[in-house]
């Protein structure tokens, strides 16, 4: 069985097509564990009534607000499954995704896999590019940057690590301490996941993740001007990318105008 965790925090226009992409699995011996992080817009309601549909899906709400890393903790405590998988509230998985990656763990042997990544903007338009995936992934590749997005990932529970607390991409922090321990991370180079975004971030925010970025170097054991210089790397690799996700919504955009003046 796989336990999926889905930390759910002020999510109430999302979590339902989040959970029913996984409902819709063609791989069907799952568990999901949702966990509200206190929201205040009617997360639990919604969860409440979702959970009525699936005998699988469980639920809770913590007493505080935790953060997403000890929110997914506080969901790893409760799975039942030898696998783990992770699906954020606001994220949809294509419908064969848990299979593929069953099929996939079944011929290499892999104890944490991953898939490509797709996007899609907040109206809900899909990026002509997705980030792709490595058959193998090294430590050392890993720490160039981050291609393992948390909501494809799928990890055997004894390789499984605590997320660590504190202003930190917790997500990161544990996949490169998984694979400094000797492990590689495979992937399938398929976007089985469509992964939603902001098409415009503020520069505060980007500031914040390459602050959380850092902390995550420090935190698998680098000082701090090596942990700098890695942020640096970290960070020209992600505004590229979000430089090419943007063109190709752009992309998507002057190919529809082509289209309705050509009708027209």
């Amino acid at each position: 069985m796989i336990s999926v965790i889905m930390p759910a925090y002020n999510a109430a226009k999302t979590i339902q097509a989040s959970i029913n992409s996984l409902i819709a699995q063609t791989y069907e011996d799952w568990e999901l564990i949702v966990i509200d992080d206190r929201s205040s817009d009617g997360t639990l309601e919604a969860i409440k009534q979702i959970a009525k549909l699936d005998s699988r899906i469980r639920y809770c709400a913590n007493e505080s607000n935790l953060g997403t890393g000890q929110t997914r903790n506080r969901g790893l405590t409760f799975s039942k499954g030898a696998w783990i998988a992770f699906l954020d509230s606001d994220d949809l998985w294509c419908e064969d995704k848990l299979e593929k990656q069953m099929s996939f763990i079944a011929k290499t042997g892999a104890l944490i896999t991953y898939t490509a990544t797709a996007y899609i903007n907040e109206s809900g338009r899909l990026s002509r590019y997705s980030l792709r995936a490595r058959y193998q992934l090294s430590y050392h590749a890993l720490l160039r940057r981050n291609i393992m997005s948390c909501s494809s990932v799928m990890v055997h529970k004894a390789v499984m690590m605590p997320f660590p607390d504190g202003d930190i991409s917790e997500d990161y922090a544990v996949w490169l301490q998984i694979l400094k321990k000797g492990n590689y991370a495979y992937g399938i180079d398929e976007p089985l996941l469509i992964y939603r975004m902001s098409a415009h971030s503020k520069s505060a925010k980007r500031l914040h993740a390459a602050r959380r970025t850092y902390n995550a170097y420090l935190d698998v054991g680098y000082g701090s001007f090596v942990a700098r210089l890695l942020t640096l790397r970290y960070a020209i690799h992600s505004i590229v990318k979000r430089l090419l996700i943007r063109r190709g919504w752009l992309a998507q955009q002057v190919k529809s105008v082509i289209f309705t003046s050509d009708d027209l």
